[in-house]
């Protein structure tokens, strides 16, 4: 459930889709869609180079 959510939150296709809310509130969201994806990119690279070793 929390991955289902997840995924929808990161789809780049929910995030151009027209809403009735403030343009301020949008633009947070679209940051904190960025800095989501940086963190899991992050998360992966460290994994990646842990196991590397």
């Amino acid at each position: 459930m929390f991955l289902k959510r997840l995924l929808y939150y990161l789809n780049p296709a929910t995030l151009i889709g027209r809403s009735k809310s403030d343009f301020n509130l949008r633009f947070m969201h679209g940051i904190n869609r960025i800095s989501v994806m940086l963190f899991l990119v992050c998360i992966v690279v460290m994994v990646v180079r842990a196991c590397s070793r």
